[in-house]
C-alpha cells in the first residue's frame, strides 16, 4: 500500500536530528495524515521516512516561565481543541483547528503537520499567524526561534534546514501577543465540514480599558495568497478607532491592499476578494463582541 525505501523511528528529539543528519533525503513523518495520503497517490513513492510519532516529549500545551503559551509540535488538533491553557487564553486556535477534516483526521493530525507541509489552506496557519506565533526548530547546532511569517516561504516551502537535521519541535504563542486578546476565525469552504479552505480569515483584537476603542487590531489570511498573510493595511485602519460600523467597513476593505488573491477551480479572484472583505468585517464585529465591547 505505501512504496517506503526506509522506516527509522526516533528515540528522542536528538535521536531524530542524528537520524535527519544521517539520512539527509528522509522526510519526517508524525501523525501522517498527509504524507501516507501523498504516497498512497505516488507522490512520495520510494522515499525514506523518519517517524518522531513517538515522542511524547513533543506534545502538550504548556505556559513557560515568560508566560508564554507553548504548544508542542506533536500535539494534535483534537487536543488543542480542548486543552485549559487554549481554551482560556486562545480559544480561537482551538476553534480553528477543530474545523479541519473530521474527527479522525483530528485525533492524529498535529499542529507542527499542519505548518510544515507549508500550504496556505491550513485552518491553524492564519490564527498562528494573527496572534505572531513564534516556530521553534531544534538542530544540530541548537534551538532556532523565528516568526512563523518568516517560517513559510513559498508555497508548499518552509524554512526547516535539512542540513542541520532540524525538526519542527514547538509553536510559541509570546505573552505580548495573547494578554487581553479575543479573536475569531471564519474558513469559507464549498461544504460545511470535511473539507479544504476556500479562504480562511482569523482577526483578534484588545480594546481599551473602557471597551470603547480598538488597541490593536491583527488579521491574517489563508488562500489570500501563496502562503498565510498578515494585512497590515487593515490592522493600521482599526488601531485606535472607535467601536463603529464605519470602522469595521475601513478596516474590512483596507484587506484589499493587501492580499494576493487569484482565480482557481474553487474561486474566482473576484469572489475571493468579494468574500475576504465580508469575512474581516464579522471577524472584526464578534471578536470585539468577545472582547466585552459592542459596535455602535
Amino acid at each position: 500500500m505505501y512504496d517506503m525505501k526506509a522506516y527509522y523511528e526516533s528515540k528522542s528529539v536528538a535521536d531524530a536530528v542524528r537520524l535527519r543528519l544521517e539520512h539527509p533525503e528522509a522526510h519526517i513523518i508524525a501523525g501522517g495524515s498527509d504524507v501516507l495520503v501523498q504516497m498512497r497517490e505516488g507522490k512520495r513513492a520510494g522515499v525514506e521516512l523518519i517517524s518522531i510519532f513517538m515522542l511524547d516529549e513533543l506534545r502538550g500545551v504548556t505556559i513557560d516561565e515568560e508566560e508564554n503559551i507553548r504548544i508542542g509540535s506533536l500535539t494534535s488538533f483534537s487536543h488543542i481543541t480542548r486543552d485549559p491553557i487554549i481554551q482560556k487564553y486562545i480559544n480561537v486556535l482551538g476553534e480553528a483547528v477543530d474545523q479541519v477534516g473530521g474527527p479522525q483526521i483530528r485525533n492524529i493530525g498535529t499542529i507542527g503537520g499542519n505548518t510544515c507541509n507549508g500550504v496556505t489552506s491550513a485552518d491553524s496557519a492564519s490564527t498562528l499567524h494573527a496572534w505572531e506565533a513564534i516556530v521553534e526548530l531544534t538542530g544540530r547546532s541548537g534551538i532556532r526561534r523565528l516568526p512563523i511569517k518568516d517560517f513559510y516561504i513559498r508555497a508548499g516551502q518552509v524554512d526547516i534546514r535539512a542540513e542541520e537535521g532540524e525538526i519542527q519541535t514547538a509553536i510559541i504563542i509570546p505573552k505580548a501577543s495573547y494578554e487581553n486578546c479575543f479573536g475569531h476565525y471564519i474558513k469559507y469552504a464549498m461544504r460545511n465540514a470535511m473539507d479544504i479552505a476556500t479562504l480562511g480569515c482569523s482577526v483578534n483584537v484588545r480594546l481599551s480599558p473602557d471597551k470603547k476603542t480598538i488597541e490593536r487590531a491583527r488579521i491574517a489570511y489563508g488562500v489570500a495568497g501563496p502562503v498565510p498573510m498578515r494585512c497590515p493595511s487593515a490592522e493600521e485602519a482599526a488601531k485606535d478607532k472607535p467601536l463603529t460600523l464605519e470602522t469595521a467597513e475601513a478596516f474590512s476593505l483596507a484587506v484589499l491592499k493587501d492580499i494576493h488573491a487569484r482565480d482557481s477551480w474553487r474561486a474566482s479572484k473576484a469572489f475571493r476578494e468579494h468574500i475576504a472583505v465580508e469575512m474581516a468585517k464579522r471577524c472584526l464585529i464578534e471578536s470585539i463582541k468577545r472582547a466585552g465591547g459592542a459596535i455602535k
